[in-house]
């Protein structure tokens, strides 16, 4: 979780600030979730259903290519992009080590945002984003974030 407690060591641009989350979780409406199955006891399957209840339109990106939450999944971001449009955020619920070649998908998109999942964290890759122009928070749930305020 972020907190001013942790902000001194931890770059804002690429964990991202109680305001970007803010303003992230207020303006967009299209999330590509990258990692959501059809499994409930998955974090990614309560966040969806959150996120969700909160009007935003979730799109599953698992190799599965499951429908969640009544939401047709796709097995790449590129196979999404062709049926829905492009993302306004890139939510990764995978693990860190294979953060890198998502958040270029994401670049590729045409997202607004990368958001990486509590414990999901690679300052590379959220460097990358940052420079394409994207908001970027790291090692952050959106639960939490709402929950803040």
């Amino acid at each position: 979780m972020l907190g001013s407690e942790t902000m001194g060591e931890r770059d804002a641009r690429l964990y991202g600030t109680h305001e970007t989350a803010a303003r992230i979780l207020e303006d967009t409406s299209i999330w590509f979730i990258v990692g959501l199955g059809n499994n409930p006891d998955r974090d990614a399957y309560g966040i969806a259903r959150l996120l969700q209840q909160h009007g935003k339109r979730i799109v599953p990106i698992h190799p599965r290519a499951e429908v969640v939450h009544g939401e047709q999944g796709y097995a790449t971001i590129a196979e999404a992009v062709a049926a829905v449009g492009k993302p306004d955020v890139v939510d990764l619920f995978v693990r860190s080590d294979r953060v890198s070649p998502f958040v270029d998908e994401a670049i590729a998109a045409g997202a607004r945002a990368v958001w990486m999942q509590l414990g999901v964290i690679d300052e590379e890759a959220a460097q990358r984003a940052v420079d394409a122009g994207l908001d970027v928070v790291m090692d952050d749930c959106p639960a939490i974030a709402w929950r803040r305020g």
